[in-house]
Parts: C-alpha cells; sequence; structure tokens
C-alpha cells in the first residue's frame, strides 16, 4: 500500500551524464546491467533523470510522491493549521512529511496527522505513525483512538502492486478506494476533505454517486507530479455533508 516500492540502486551499474534539451537538467544514462532484467533498467533510469526525485532529494522529502500532495493542496486549499489528517498507505512518509508541514502538526495549538501503512516505515516527526495492514479489521478502530475524535481530512494514496493488466489494477485500486471511502464516512467532521488515490477512467459508478451526495464538491485532478505514463488521477472531494 505504499506509495513507492523500496528499491534501491545496488551495485554493478554505471552511467554516463550529459545535458538534457537546452541545457535543463542533467541527463543519466545506465550503461551496465550486469545481470539486472530490462524493467529494473528502465526504473533506475527514470528514477536518475526525474527532477521530482532530485528535488525530493533537495527539499527532504521522503518520495517525489509528496508533490502530489503539494499540488493538490495549492490547488484547493484542503490543508490548514489546527486540522486532524488521517494518511492511509502512508509509507515511505512523503505524505505525512507535506501533512504534518502544513497542519503543523506537533506545535502548539498545531493540528494531528496519523499515518498507517502495511510496510514498516520510520517515523515522521510530529505524526503518529502506525505500521498495520489498512484491510486488518481492527485498523479503522486503531486509527479512530489515534485520531481521538473526528478527522478534517482523509487522504488515500494506497495503491496495490501493478500487474501489468489495466483490468486488473483499475479494479484492485477501486477496491482501495471504497475502503477508503467507508472508512472516511465514519471519521470526517462537517466539512471535510477525502483525497483519494484512483484510475484513469475516474471513480465509478456507485461510488462516485455516493460520494458525490455527501460532499459539496468533487472534482478529478492529476498533479504536474504525477508521472504522464501513469494511469493515476486523484478524486478530491470537498465539503463533507455530515
Amino acid at each position: 500500500m505504499s506509495k513507492s516500492p523500496s528499491r534501491k540502486s545496488g551495485k554493478g551499474a554505471s552511467g554516463s551524464v550529459s545535458r538534457g534539451p537546452s541545457g535543463r537538467g542533467l541527463h543519466v544514462r545506465v550503461k551496465t546491467a550486469r545481470g539486472r532484467k530490462t524493467s529494473s533498467l528502465i526504473w533506475l533510469q527514470r528514477q536518475l533523470n526525474d527532477p521530482y526525485v532530485r528535488q525530493a532529494k533537495a527539499a527532504g522529502f521522503r518520495s517525489r510522491a509528496a508533490f502530489k500532495l503539494i499540488e493538490l493542496d495549492d490547488r484547493f486549499k484542503i490543508l490548514k493549521p489546527g486540522m486532524k489528517v488521517v494518511d492511509l498507505g502512508a509509507a515511505p512518509g512523503g505524505w505525512t512529511q507535506v501533512a504534518v508541514e502544513r497542519v503543523r502538526a506537533g506545535t502548539p495549538k498545531g493540528g494531528l496527522v496519523v499515518g498507517i501503512d502495511i510496510n514498516a516505515w520510520d517515523k515522521v516527526t510530529g505524526a503518529t505513525c502506525i505500521t498495520m495492514d489498512f484491510m486488518d479489521n481492527g485498523a479503522p478502530d486503531v486509527l479512530k483512538k489515534a485520531l481521538g475524535g473526528k478527522s478534517d481530512v482523509v487522504l488515500s494514496d494506497m495503491a496495490s502492486p501493478a500487474t501489468g493488466h489495466p483490468g486488473t489494477d483499475h479494479i484492485r485500486i477501486m477496491a482501495l478506494a471504497e475502503l477508503a471511502w467507508a472508512f472516511a464516512e465514519e471519521v470526517l467532521a462537517p466539512g471535510g476533505t477525502f483525497i483519494c488515490k484512483v484510475f484513469q477512467g475516474g471513480t465509478e459508478g456507485d461510488l462516485l454517486k455516493q460520494i458525490k451526495n455527501c460532499f459539496s464538491v468533487v472534482k478529478h485532478a492529476k498533479p504536474p507530479a504525477s508521472r504522464k505514463d501513469s494511469a493515476e488521477v486523484y478524486l478530491a472531494a470537498m465539503g463533507f455533508k455530515a
């Protein structure tokens, strides 16, 4: 459920560096494979040449995914100081870091951020970080206890491992979206916001109808930090009608 699977470059990779178009940035080309799969080489070369990866490292974010939430928040004005936020599928913690900063969690009169992921992840200062499968029957109660009340924002960047089959991947991510929504419907405070990853084609049928009936504004958005070749988009539902 984590946003970015943990991958290490390992040994045996070498590359050449050249200027990109018009001198904008550097382009790194992996030259040796040494037993690597083609898919691993493609992933590594994409990471080395991704400006968001470099920016995330420079800014101290744990993943490039942090910029997706930053861009969504800049557009929709979701996160405000003092808010309570739940981050589903939080590892490695990029979204949690952004939420902590923007609601000023861990400061006097600041907000509260609770994150959960099935994968082990390092604690984020200012947040409550839980390692647990959100699909576990006891997970909602653990999150509610950590919240100590209603939440102003529920974020879900959950995703299952891609199979490469679009239909199967869509079904899987929609199942996670439905679980995230069921939880959000229970814990959101009046006026609250629900942000959830879905796939292109948007939120389907009955689920979208339910969400539209419960919020003042519902939109689909693909932030610039979301890779163009990715089918992911985000549902942004604002103004929860409790």
